[in-house]
């Protein structure tokens, strides 16, 4: 076997033996034989086993695209009936899973019925979303689901214990699909305790919906109480820098000491660092560790042409996402926690979405950078139709720092564009990924528990 593995690798081999030795199954087995058989065998017995082997991945593929075209009418008849979260978390779960199943085939044909399907899904889901929101937000609201400023006291904190550690993991714009990629990695190490999702809200944008996960308060609400801990959209600086006081005051406020250490990885060399002395953290009740690469990677995808070609479509970057993992100071982290059986729970503060179709809006010179949200006081030249308008931020619980400022959203795959230089910025943006609007990739975040094995 050790000969035909060196001179053969990808060759298959099935052992047929009279014996049935515990010992002689594990050593077969461990030279990475494709079946074991023993004596007395039949012809048909070798003949499923051959075709096990030789037509494995095929029929695999055949039935689950049969599966799917089943399931295709039972998806589009939920899409166009959802009325409730929980239908919408119900839907996006399925979507992924049948994306991420039918990826294997790999037939641009077949990608296409999911996609489009996705597609129709958003689209119901961005007026689903539109309708809600405002209401959602209301302090007496019973249909509201978690959203970013809720999701850590209601999931999060009911587990902090003083006599055990529990890590929470913020990967910065990850999304439910990416989640997906990595579970079967991290399902060796830990068990999937909960594998849910919760809500995001509005912008989908770090500045607003990660400092909204760590204070427990929408951002208005940030300002007015912790101003020193709130950067205005227009400042050129960190927006973000304040959020380990935030989390030790959300802690405070429900009583839960400050006991906790706030680390946030931006290089490798520092996640390297980490891992190496977190062992001295074990002690404290939670411990936060924030992962910046996935938001740097669609970041990098919009400006490095290498980034581009490297993930070209969403196949190609999910497929990034587990080569950057596979080889990154989390992965090793999650081996050390999973080994010290401490509890991990992973989650994200946005997703994001790749954008196709350009929208033209207009503004003065203040306006905003991001291509999925504007936020301004001479905001115009859009159609009210193709984007969520929200006139007075206050209603949402957005700061402002202009009285007349308005807010405005864009749904679907859409990014907007100044007329200026149109068809520069159009060939230049379009199919990057980017984030801050409304779709289901990037207010669906996933929201992870996981207990060591």
């Amino acid at each position: 076997l050790t000969m035909i593995n060196q001179t053969k690798p990808n060759l298959p081999v099935v052992m047929i033996t009279k014996s049935e030795e515990e010992h002689i199954m594990n050593d077969a087995l461990g030279s990475n034989i494709s079946d074991y058989l023993i004596k007395p065998v039949n012809p048909n017995q070798i003949w499923l086993s051959l075709k096990k082997i030789i037509e494995n991945n095929e029929l695999k593929l055949k039935k689950q695209l049969s599966n799917y075209h089943q399931e295709f009418r039972n998806l589009s008849m939920q899409i166009s009936e959802a009325n409730s979260c929980s239908d919408w978390i119900d839907i996006y779960k399925k979507i992924i899973y049948w994306e991420l199943e039918l990826e294997k085939l790999k037939d641009d044909n077949i990608s296409e019925f999911i996609q489009s399907q996705k597609e129709e899904a958003n689209i119901q889901f961005c007026k689903f979303y539109q309708n809600n929101y405002l209401s959602w937000l209301k302090p007496d609201s019973s249909s509201k689901p978690d959203f970013s400023h809720t999701v850590l006291k209601n999931r999060l904190f009911p587990k902090i214990k003083n006599d055990n550690s529990l890590f929470l993991i913020v990967i910065d714009n990850l999304r439910y699909d990416q989640w997906k990629i990595l579970e079967p990695i991290i399902s060796q190490y830990f068990r999937i305790a909960e594998d849910d999702v919760y809500f995001s809200i509005l912008p989908t944008a770090t500045h607003y919906a990660r400092n909204a996960l760590f204070s427990g308060m929408m951002p208005s609400e940030i300002k007015k109480k912790y101003p020193q801990y709130w950067i205005d959209e227009s400042a050129e600086e960190n927006k973000n820098k304040h959020e380990q006081q935030l989390f030790a005051e959300y802690l405070k406020r429900y009583g839960l000491g400050d006991k906790f250490h706030f680390w946030k990885v931006l290089n490798m060399d520092f996640g390297r660092k980490m891992v190496e002395s977190v062992n001295d953290y074990f002690h404290n009740p939670i411990n936060v560790v924030i992962y910046n690469f996935i938001d740097m990677l669609s970041h990098a995808r919009t400006d490095v042409e290498l980034i581009r070609e490297l993930a070209s479509d969403e196949a190609a970057y999910r497929s990034v996402t587990i080569s950057w993992f596979e080889h990154s100071s989390l992965f090793d982290l999650l081996k050390k926690l999973s080994e010290n059986k401490i509890p991990v729970v992973i989650t994200s503060d946005h997703g994001t979405i790749k954008v196709t179709n350009p929208v033209k809006i207009l503004g003065d010179k203040n306006i905003n950078a991001n291509l999925r949200y504007k936020v301004g006081k001479t905001l115009g030249g859009y159609n009210p139709k193709e984007v969520f308008e929200i006139p007075r931020p206050e209603k949402v619980y957005l700061p402002i720092e202009n009285i007349s400022n308005t807010f405005v959203f864009s749904q679907n795959n859409d990014f907007f564009v100044y007329p200026n230089n149109y068809n520069h910025y159009v060939n230049y943006y379009k199919n990057t990924f980017q984030h801050g609007g409304i779709s289901l990739e990037e207010c669906l975040v996933p929201f992870v528990k996981l207990i060591p094995r």
